[in-house]
């Protein structure tokens, strides 16, 4: 039990590192959309549609999955990532920096997740474990204490971009998809309804105009819908499950380190005081979160604890209602 316990825990470490390395490119991009070619929608359009394209073989089955799950599952998982949060977040980046996409969106998770879990599941953190969020809320809380108003409005809109994703987390958590399955339930609705938005003239799009640059195009395309729709979307759907929601929401703030580097060369954003000392508060704070959570309890096996048949089935449907 602990052999399968600890692959299963490295499966979902590595997933999540991969994970990591993609949101960093995904806070990267979001803050480079306003000197591209390339509006929003546009960016939303290549992030939905891409991995529609790539794994389209898999939507009959898919389609045939959706019959047992809960809708507002379903829900959760289409809109907590959807368009409604890459929008937010790209609002977010437009008003702030790379290095505070990559650092309030992911550093928030964790705090929304256990929130959202100990008000509707009643779920209990450790004590060490509310400490860490206790850190990490002061993170957030120092990058606003030492931004402009005008920033802080944009810490604002990603922490709303938080919230939505935080509820992405936990429907990926309840869901019986797998993690192909989970992304087409992502991307399906949000495509159709940015494509929708563009063609009633309701969102603006350079695409549509045909005046978008064909490299920010190939980039987008690659960083977004390739990356952050196919490569993270699997490897935060495995995460999520191998780790649970809270490790991985906690996993993912580290996000903002790599962010952080990356931003200089790319936009000569150099992190004041006040950002690095956010930077440096979240992460330890993630890292408590993860390394000092209570390790599971070995089931015992059917042999040692036989358990009715009926508790079983009770049990399992229980879960599927969450």
């Amino acid at each position: 039990m602990d052999a399968r316990i600890g692959r299963t825990t490295a499966r979902g470490a590595v997933a999540m590192l991969l994970t990591v390395a993609v949101w960093a490119g995904f806070a990267l991009s979001v803050r480079g959309i306003g000197s591209s070619t390339l509006t929003s929608a546009d960016v939303a359009l290549l992030r939905f549609a891409v991995p529609i394209l790539v794994l389209a073989p898999w939507l009959p089955r898919t389609v045939r999955a959706l019959r047992g799950e809960n809708p507002r599952t379903l829900a959760a998982i289409a809109a907590g990532a959807g368009a409604p949060f890459l929008l937010l977040a790209s609002l977010g980046g437009s008003m702030t920096s790379a290095a505070l996409v990559g650092l309030v969106i992911p550093g928030s998770v964790p705090l929304f997740v256990s929130a959202i879990s100990a008000v509707v599941w009643r779920d209990r953190l450790a004590r060490t474990q509310v400490i860490a969020v206790v850190v990490i809320v002061a993170g957030v809380g120092i990058a606003a204490a030492g931004s402009a108003s005008s920033v802080s409005a944009g810490i604002g809109v990603l922490l709303a971009a938080g919230l939505l994703w935080s509820i992405y987390t936990l429907g990926l958590r309840r869901t019986s998809l797998d993690p192909v399955s989970a992304a087409l339930v992502l991307c399906v609705p949000s495509a159709v309804a940015v494509a929708a938005g563009i063609a009633l003239g309701w969102l603006p799009s350079r695409l549509a105009a045909g005046t978008a640059a064909a490299g920010d195009v190939v980039e987008f395309v690659v960083v977004q819908g390739l990356g952050v729709g196919v490569v993270a979307g699997l490897c935060y759907a495995v995460a999520v499950r191998s780790l649970g929601p809270r490790p991985a929401a906690a996993f993912g703030a580290l996000s903002p380190v790599a962010t952080a580097l990356a931003a200089v060369p790319l936009f000569g954003e150099l992190p004041g005081s006040a950002a690095i000392a956010a930077l440096v508060t979240i992460v330890a704070g993630v890292l408590a979160f993860t390394l000092l959570a209570p390790r599971p309890r070995p089931t015992p096996s059917p042999a040692a604890e036989p358990h009715p048949p009926h508790a079983v089935v009770r049990s399992e449907a229980h879960e599927k209602a969450l």
